[in-house]
């Protein structure tokens, strides 16, 4: 029995069961993950960012084949086409966005005039603030927990610090994949809660099964912020890879990056043009220097190297400290029951008399 308490705003923002997401991972939220997803309950989020425009049609028509329920595309905003993903989302009836960077409040406002749900991730308590001004319906507040892009501020500091600065609904990530802490979230006053290594660790997954067991041999311990990815801090899993990283010298680091980031042009089919543009919008955007915008478009192919061919040596792995609480690999289905029906006993258990 479902408790009426985890029917909570967000499900009536989203048209969803329950109060949970799947964050929008690189090489990662397939349609099939995303759909596994949406079907179990909660919502599922296409990552866009590692996909050229073509892709994402064929994905989101893969998405609509196997799943009726609702879902969402993350967007990149600095992409040179992030207006052409829009429309295509408009008219493929996609009901939520969010993004992978800040959005601009033009991109924002045009998704949501087209009736799209709106939710970008932040954070910082005045970020919330901006875009909430801008008429965001909702944010995802992502603590220091988290993998991939993190700040500093754990997720029960920064959570009901943005509770209290925002009056739009607010979804907790860092640190969560069960019940409990779903309840946590609750009790701070989020309407809900979002994960991204819990699904990534999921049999749903797109993850080859060597990098699933590195993640779960991975201990509470095991994952580092770096700065050595992309240029800004990173969550990802602790390996003789990253600790090589760490030791390499700034020049190093940027001719590597040049030509990663040369190859994710390559493969998405970008032309240089593209690549100017992207690269002076991020720095408008992230206010980045020039070596670190080479560096953030390095990223994705460190990332592919693990998440899609399984090469566990030399790639990198975005992951939450709760990588060291994880030692199954449930479906969506299974994950999402789980965490809704120890949830709905922790608060039965509330309400009942003692003894």
């Amino acid at each position: 029995m479902v408790h009426p308490a985890l029917h909570t705003a967000f499900c009536d923002l989203v048209g969803v069961d329950y109060p949970i997401v799947q964050t929008g991972m690189g090489w990662v939220a397939s349609a099939k993950l995303t759909s596994a997803t949406s079907n179990a309950g909660g919502l599922g989020i296409i990552a866009s960012a590692t996909m050229d425009f073509e892709q994402l049609r064929e994905v989101l028509a893969e998405t609509r084949d196997r799943t009726q329920k609702p879902f969402g595309v993350n967007l990149r905003s600095d992409a040179p086409d992030v207006f052409e993903r829009a429309d295509l989302m408009m008219k493929q009836g996609v009901g939520v966005a969010s993004f992978a960077l800040a959005p601009n409040e033009k991109l924002l406002k045009t998704l949501k005039d087209a009736g799209l749900v709106c939710i970008p991730s932040i954070g910082a308590a005045r970020h919330a603030e901006k875009v909430a001004a801008w008429g965001a319906d909702a944010v995802i507040v992502q603590g220091a927990e988290a993998g991939g892009h993190t700040g500093a501020v754990a997720t029960s500091v920064l959570l009901p610090q943005v509770v209290d600065a925002v009056d739009i609904p607010v979804i907790g990530a860092g640190g969560f994949f069960d019940g409990r802490g779903l309840l946590a979230a609750l009790s701070y006053g989020a309407v809900g809660i979002a994960m991204g290594t819990r699904f990534l660790l999921t049999r749903d997954s797109p993850v080859p099964d060597a990098v699933k067991q590195l993640y779960l041999a991975t201990p509470v311990t095991g994952t580092v912020v770096s700065t050595q990815i992309d240029g800004m801090p990173n969550r990802v899993l602790r390996t003789p890879f990253i600790e090589k990283l760490e030791r390499t010298t700034a020049l190093t680091s940027l001719l590597r990056a040049g030509q990663n980031a040369l190859r994710f042009r390559s493969l998405l089919g970008s032309s240089w043009l593209d690549y100017l543009r992207e690269g002076l919008a991020m720095k408008r955007s992230g206010g980045l220097t020039w070596s670190q915008m080479v560096m953030a478009a390095n990223a994705p192919m460190l990332f592919k190297a693990s998440m899609v061919d399984g090469n566990v040596e030399s790639g990198v792995m975005a992951g939450g400290q709760v990588s060291g609480l994880i030692d199954e690999l449930p479906s969506c289905e299974e994950l999402i029951a789980g965490i809704v029906a120890q949830a709905s006993e922790i608060l039965e258990g509330f309400e009942s008399p003692p003894g």
